[in-house]
């Protein structure tokens, strides 16, 4: 951990801030964080955004070849793997569910209200590029408790420096054009109160909000990261990317230098001008010509051979791209290898890495989780013993994968007896809200009863008591 400047802040080694506990910070501390932030986290966030987003480093470098043939390709396998590794953790939005009914009702019509699953799945995208993101809870017009979330990019969680590292205040900032970081204008939020700054000037918010107090009582934000180094999940293989968007370009110019190449044409007269110099622009139609060799060879028309280095560039391309893949855990699902009818047991195998880097960023989100919806819990509810629900919610991920729906259920029934019906059901990904399902399940046999009662009663009294006509006229 070391100091960011004179006073009591500090920054872990990946990239945590710290300050004392029960402090609050001055103006000039947090515009120290923020240039931390501005000045050194924010280099590795832009170049792993621009990474996604196919803006390498390549398409910037000057051309320094003498023949202008400079061809920049980015061959971007950073966006596939993203995409493909977020779609695997959250393309199956996972399920949030409570024992209680009501607990179980409300959050998911709070869910719904805050587009919940889409806002997760941008979580997760930012915190696989940035290796954090942030989301925060704000209450609307009507007192309801909103979500939000913000990329690290101007916004951070300031942690206090006991043991546990409890949120101590959670900062948002704007810069406009040309400004620096020591102009920056923003909101700091404390467990107890929220003050608007503007460079090292801070004040009640009360602009911004109707009120200063925080109604929350605690932090209203959260982090969720993909690992506790707070990495991408391609920050190590960023060298290779851009080798390989170097060793295509070089491909491509050696394509356009053949397409360059010179004919030669030994022995062979051509007609001349006036002047006795050949009617032909040698320079243009890249032609050596050479009328006058020795008499005794034959005439020869061809081109100059250049040297071919493709099979070396494409096994260097090959192992560019396995090693992306293989360094970074995540399996590239349109290689050939996952072609074809392969077994599930098989599919799981070629899997298993990137289910194991999927698990633990499975454990960091339901602890981010449970930290959100605490937050979310005590403006939701006015009963204080169900504003303590939130500890009690389960989460259940499910990873998108191609399934055998027969056998997913024929798996959930050999559950039946060992676990609960509610653990059952949550094993099929189908099934969003297992408690709904549930309820519905007893619903439709409640129903089932009440119609079969009701049959009964309009049936004839022989029928009602199982005896037949024939044994009542005797």
């Amino acid at each position: 951990m070391k100091q960011i400047d004179s006073g009591q802040d500090r920054v872990t080694k990946n990239g945590t801030f710290i300050f004392p506990k029960d402090q609050e910070l001055n103006g000039e501390e947090i515009i120290a964080f923020i240039g931390y932030n501005e000045t050194v986290l924010n280099e590795q966030y832009r170049k792993n955004m621009n990474a996604y987003l196919g803006k390498h480093s390549i398409l910037s470098e000057p051309n320094q070849k003498a023949d202008n043939i400079n061809s920049k390709i980015v061959d971007n396998k950073i966006k596939p793997l993203v995409d493909s590794y977020n779609g695997f953790f959250v393309g199956i939005p996972p399920t949030v569910s409570s024992d209680e009914d009501q607990v179980s009702d409300a959050v998911q019509d709070w869910n719904n209200a805050n587009s919940f699953q889409d806002q997760l799945n941008e979580i997760s995208k930012q915190t696989d590029i940035y290796g954090r993101s942030i989301a925060f809870v704000y209450q609307n017009e009507d007192g309801q408790p909103r979500l939000k979330y913000s990329s690290p990019t101007h916004a951070f969680i300031i942690y206090d420096d006991t043991v546990e590292r409890n949120p101590l205040a959670f900062v948002r900032y704007k810069l406009d054009d040309g400004e620096s970081y020591t102009e920056a204008k923003g909101q700091i939020q404390y467990a107890d109160s929220f003050y608007s700054f503007h460079g090292t000037t801070i004040n009640d918010d009360t602009e911004t909000n109707e009120y200063a107090t925080n109604p929350y009582g605690i932090v209203p934000a959260t982090e969720f990261y993909e690992n506790e180094e707070r990495q991408g999940i391609f920050e190590q293989v960023l060298t290779l990317q851009n080798e390989l968007d170097h060793v295509m370009s070089q491909k491509a110019n050696q394509i356009a230098y053949f397409d360059d190449a010179y004919m030669f044409m030994f022995g062979i007269q051509l007609p001349e001008d006036d002047d006795g110099n050949p009617s032909f622009n040698f320079k243009k139609n890249r032609l050596i010509y050479a009328p006058n060799v020795d008499p005794n060879s034959k005439p020869e028309i061809g081109f100059i051979a250049k040297p071919d280095a493709d099979g070396m560039q494409e096994n260097m391309i090959d192992h560019l791209q396995k090693s992306i893949y293989e360094n970074t855990g995540i399996a590239n699902l349109r290689d050939e290898n996952f072609a074809g009818n392969a077994s599930g047991i098989a599919m799981q195998y070629k899997l298993l890495s990137m289910k194991d880097k999927a698990d633990s960023k499975e454990r960091k989100f339901t602890k981010s989780l449970r930290q959100l919806y605490k937050i979310v819990f005590a403006t939701l509810f006015n009963d204080s013993a169900k504003q303590q629900a939130w500890s009690t919610l389960s989460f259940h991920f499910t990873r998108n994968l191609p399934d055998d729906i027969a056998t997913m259920i024929s798996s959930a029934k050999q559950a039946e007896g060992m676990v609960s019906h509610k653990t059952q059901l949550a094993l099929l990904p189908f099934v969003k809200d297992p408690q709904s399902e549930l309820d519905q399940i007893n619903k439709e046999k409640q129903d089932s009863i009440k119609k079969a009662r009701e049959a009964a009663d309009v049936l004839p009294d022989y029928m009602k008591n199982g005896e037949d006509n024939d044994h009542q006229e005797e």
